[in-house]
C-alpha cells in the first residue's frame, strides 16, 4: 500500500471521529449508518453493551433529551490502518447546554475504535467508550 494511501486512508478514518460529532450533536441519528457499519459494537457508560445498527440508533433516539444540546469535540486522534481495517483512538469533551447557557455538564472520554474498509468509504465496526471523568452543576 503506497503511503499516499495510507495517509488518505488515516485522514479519512480521523474525519468519522469529527461526522460522527456533527451528526450527535445536530440529532441526526437517522444518519448513523453514514458513521456506523451496519454491525456495529458499542461499549459505553451510558448504553452498556450495543450490537447492531438499529440497537444503537434506538439507543441515540431513546436517551437524546428534549431541549438539551451537545457539543462533542474529538482530540489526539490516532489512527493505525492496516489494509482493509483499521484501529483508532481518541480523546472526547462533550458539553451538554440549554440554548443561551453555559455548559450544565461536561465529561471526559476515552474512545477506542475499530473501523472497517466499505464500498460507502470506512465506518465505525467497533467502539469501546471509558469516562475519564464526569463535572455536573
Amino acid at each position: 500500500m503506497s503511503t499516499d494511501t495510507r495517509t488518505t486512508d488515516r485522514i479519512e478514518i480521523a474525519e468519522l471521529f469529527a461526522r460522527l460529532a456533527n451528526l450527535l450533536d445536530e440529532g441526526r441519528f437517522e444518519d448513523a449508518a453514514t458513521v456506523y457499519h451496519p454491525d456495529i459494537a458499542v461499549r459505553s457508560p451510558r448504553g452498556g453493551e450495543l450490537h447492531g445498527l438499529n440497537e444503537v440508533t434506538a439507543h441515540l433516539k431513546r436517551t437524546h433529551i428534549e431541549g438539551e444540546h451537545t457539543q462533542h469535540l474529538h482530540g489526539d486522534v490516532l489512527v493505525h490502518v492496516e489494509g482493509d481495517r483499521a484501529r483508532a483512538t481518541a480523546n472526547q469533551l462533550t458539553y451538554f447546554y440549554r440554548d443561551g447557557e453555559a455548559p450544565h455538564r461536561t465529561s471526559g472520554l476515552r474512545t477506542a475504535c475499530t473501523a472497517v474498509r466499505t464500498p460507502a468509504g470506512w465506518r465505525f465496526d467497533g467502539m469501546h467508550i471509558t469516562l475519564a471523568w464526569l463535572n455536573e452543576k
